[in-house]
C-alpha cells in the first residue's frame, strides 16, 4: 500500500485506489462475518473469560506455580468451549523471582520510596550515596569503576501518553541496558525512573536485557514517577541523597512452562493455520488483566463464536495462549521451534497484546495478492470505528515476531493505547480497568477478520517466502 502526505498527515491508499483490482468477498462469507460482528457486540464471553482468569488464577509470573495453574485453567477453558484440539506444549525456562524488597531514602532525611525489582535483578543489602544521571546515555559515559561503593540513579522523563505507545521504546532503554553500565562502573545498585506514563505512586516492573546471556549481579530497582520527581528536585537543590536497599531477587534454576494451544480444525485445508492469541503469563504486581488477560480473552472468545457457526471455516484457526512472554518471548520462541516443520503452513498470524481499549486501525504485512483481501476485510469492520492503515507494517504482536522472522504473514488490529502505559507492569493492572463494551468491540473485529482469513481462498504468503524482510 502506497502513501501520500498531505498537511503533515500520512494517508494510506487502498489497493483499489492505486490501480489494483478490488477483491470481492463472496456474499455468504461477508454476511457471516457481519453476523459474527453483531453477535460479538452482544456477547459478554470475553469479559467472563478475563474475569475468570484474573480472579481464579490471579497474577501469573512466568515459570511460577501460578503460571502452571493458568495452563490448567486454559486447557479446561478450551475443552469447555468445545475446541477440536486442546494441547499444552511444555518448554523449559530459567525462573526468576523478585523476592522481597525495600528501598528507603536515608538522606537528606528518611523517607520510604515506592519501588520494585526489575526482572533479572540481583540481590543485595546496603546503604550508600547515590550518583545522579539525567539519562541512560549519561550513565554510559561513566568511567569503569567510577561508581564503586555508590548507587546509580537514572532519571529520564515520564513517557508521553499516546494512542500508539510510541514513546515506550526510547524510554525503555534505561530499564533494558542501564544495569550493564552501572555494573561496569562498579555501582552497588541501580535505581531507575519507572517506564510509564502515569503520575501515580505505582512502580513499573519489566524485564531487563541480558548481556551475552548474563544477568545483573546487583539489585536493579524501578521507582514510581512521583518518587523519581522527588529525587530530581532534591538533586537540583544541591542535596546529597543516600538510600538503603534490601533486595532478595534472584534466579532459581530451570522450571517447566508451556503454551496452551486450542484448534478449530479447518473443513477443507486443516493443515493451513490462521494463528491468533495472547500471552498467558503476567507480571506479579497486579492481576494481569490488561497485560495480557484481555488478549487471551479476546482471541479465545472470537474463535469460540466462529466455532458456533454451522460449519468450520476452510482453514484451521489456532489460538495460542503463549507462556513466559514477559521474560523474553520464551513461549513464542518455543512455539516456533516446536512447529518448525509446519511454519510454511501458517498462512496468517496476529496477537492481541496492547490492552483492552477499542481497536482503531488495521495494518498488515501480507502478499501483494493478499492485500486487496485485507482491504476488503477492513471495509467490513470499518463500522466498528476501525480505519485501514499500512499494508507493509511488519509485526503482528510480540509473540508473533519469531514466526514473522520466518516469513509468516501478519496483520495487527491496533488498540487505543493512550492509557496503556499508565497500567503496564504495575499493581494497577486489574480487572476494573476493562470496559466490557470496548472488549466486545475487540472480539467483533477479531471474529470477522479471523473467520474471513480462514475462509477465503487467498494466499497471504509471498511467493518468495521473504515476507519478514519487507
Amino acid at each position: 500500500m502506497k502513501a501520500i502526505v498531505a498537511l503533515g498527515m500520512t494517508v494510506f491508499l487502498s489497493a483499489e485506489a492505486i490501480g489494483q483490482e478490488r477483491y470481492e468477498i463472496p456474499d455468504e462469507a461477508a454476511d457471516t462475518a457481519r453476523q459474527l460482528v453483531d453477535t460479538a457486540l452482544d456477547s459478554d464471553l470475553a469479559y467472563e473469560i478475563v474475569e475468570s482468569l484474573t480472579t481464579e488464577v490471579g497474577p501469573r509470573l512466568a515459570g511460577s506455580e501460578a503460571e502452571a495453574r493458568a495452563r490448567v485453567w486454559g486447557r479446561e477453558l478450551g475443552e469447555a468451549l468445545g475446541f477440536d484440539r486442546v494441547v499444552v506444549e511444555d518448554f523449559t525456562m530459567p525462573f526468576w523471582d523478585r523476592g522481597e524488597m525495600t528501598i528507603t531514602m536515608t538522606a537528606p532525611y528518611e523517607q520510604a520510596l515506592y519501588g520494585t525489582a526489575l526482572g533479572g535483578s540481583g540481590t543485595g543489602e546496603f546503604e550508600s550515596e547515590i550518583v545522579y544521571f539525567r539519562t541512560v546515555e549519561d550513565l554510559m559515559e561513566a568511567a569503569d569503576g567510577s561508581l564503586e561503593g555508590r548507587i546509580a540513579f537514572i532519571d529520564g522523563e515520564i513517557m508521553v501518553a499516546s494512542q500508539t505507545g510510541a514513546g515506550y521504546g526510547p524510554a525503555n532503554q534505561r530499564r533494558r541496558i542501564g544495569w550493564q553500565h552501572a555494573e561496569r562502573a562498579g555501582a552497588e545498585a541501580l535505581v531507575v525512573r519507572s517506564v510509564g506514563s502515569d503520575s501515580h505512586r505505582f512502580p513499573h516492573t519489566g524485564m531487563m536485557s541480558s548481556l551475552d546471556g548474563e544477568w545483573a549481579d546487583i539489585p536493579v530497582i524501578a521507582v514510581s514517577n512521583p518518587d523519581a520527581d522527588h529525587l530530581r528536585r532534591l538533586h537540583n537543590g544541591g542535596e546529597t541523597i543516600a538510600m538503603r536497599i534490601n533486595s532478595t531477587a534472584g534466579w532459581h534454576g530451570d522450571v517447566t512452562s508451556g503454551n496452551v494451544v486450542l484448534d478449530l480444525v479447518g473443513r477443507e485445508n486443516p493443515e493451513e493455520i490462521v494463528l491468533i492469541g495472547g500471552h498467558l503469563d503476567s507480571w506479579d504486581l497486579g492481576t494481569g488483566a490488561v497485560d495480557d488477560g484481555a488478549g487471551v480473552a479476546i482471541t479465545v472468545a472470537a474463535a469460540q463464536l466462529i466455532a458456533q457457526l454451522p460449519e468450520r471455516p476452510r482453514r484451521t484457526i489456532r489460538v495460542v495462549m503463549f507462556g513466559a512472554e514477559e521474560v523474553g518471548l520464551l513461549g513464542a520462541r518455543a512455539y516456533a521451534q516446536q512447529h518448525a516443520a509446519e511454519i510454511a503452513d501458517h498462512v496468517l498470524a496476529t496477537e492481541s497484546d496492547f490492552g483492552a481499549r477499542s481497536i482503531w486501525q488495521l495494518v498488515s504485512n501480507v502478499s501483494e495478492a493478499g492485500t486487496p483481501a485485507i482491504d476488503e476485510i477492513g471495509r467490513i469492520i470499518a463500522p466498528l470505528g476501525i480505519i485501514r492503515g499500512g499494508s507493509d507494517v511488519p509485526g503482528g504482536g510480540p509473540d508473533i515476531i519469531p514466526l514473522a522472522m520466518q516469513g509468516v504473514p501478519t496483520v495487527r488490529l491496533n488498540q487505543n493505547g493512550s492509557d496503556y502505559f499508565d497500567l503496564h507492569h504495575t499493581p494497577d493492572d486489574t480487572l476494573d480497568k476493562i470496559d466490557p463494551d470496548e472488549l466486545a468491540q475487540n472480539v467483533a473485529a477479531y471474529a470477522a477478520l479471523v473467520y474471513l482469513a480462514a475462509e477465503l481462498d487467498v494466499d497471504f504468503r509471498e511467493s518468495t517466502g521473504d515476507t519478514a524482510s519487507q
